[in-house]
């Protein structure tokens, strides 16, 4: 990692499976961004906000509203990848997130991403509650 890379709050690895790979043998790239939603919600439990809980019971979600990727080298079938998600900035109902793919010591993939916070009835921003901005900004 380098110096000017921010801290990682939560890691997992992923293997790439047959199902991720196309008849090139690399993964496709509309996989990483399955695997991209994997980490996000795999976070948010962790932090006790599963989304079966904020959709079902709280009626609230985190679309992305913003993705910017860089594909930087191929991954292949059995690679285990090192997902690394860091947080970027936290705003009233916003977050941003840098996700980081490695295998071993070479970044295969990169996104920034922001999501926000919806009521999903009325379809609009809300804020992030006290206890879960505490736990996003770390």
């Amino acid at each position: 990692m380098q110096a000017t890379e921010p801290p990682v709050r939560f890691h997992t690895q992923r293997k790439v499976r047959f199902a991720d790979c196309d008849p090139a043998r690399i993964a496709f790239y509309p996989r990483y961004f399955e695997m991209l939603n994997g980490i996000v919600e795999d976070w948010f439990d962790s932090m006790g906000w599963g989304f079966g809980e904020m959709h079902i019971e709280r009626d609230i979600g985190i679309p992305t509203r913003r993705l910017e990727a860089d594909f930087l080298r191929p991954s292949h079938l059995g690679d285990i990848l090192d997902l690394k998600l860091s947080v970027l900035k936290v705003g009233t109902t916003s977050v941003d997130l840098q996700t980081r793919f490695m295998c071993g010591d070479e970044l295969r993939w990169t996104v920034k991403q922001t999501l926000v916070l919806v009521d999903m009835k009325a379809e609009r921003p809300v804020p992030w509650p006290d206890d879960l901005r505490a736990k996003l900004q770390g």
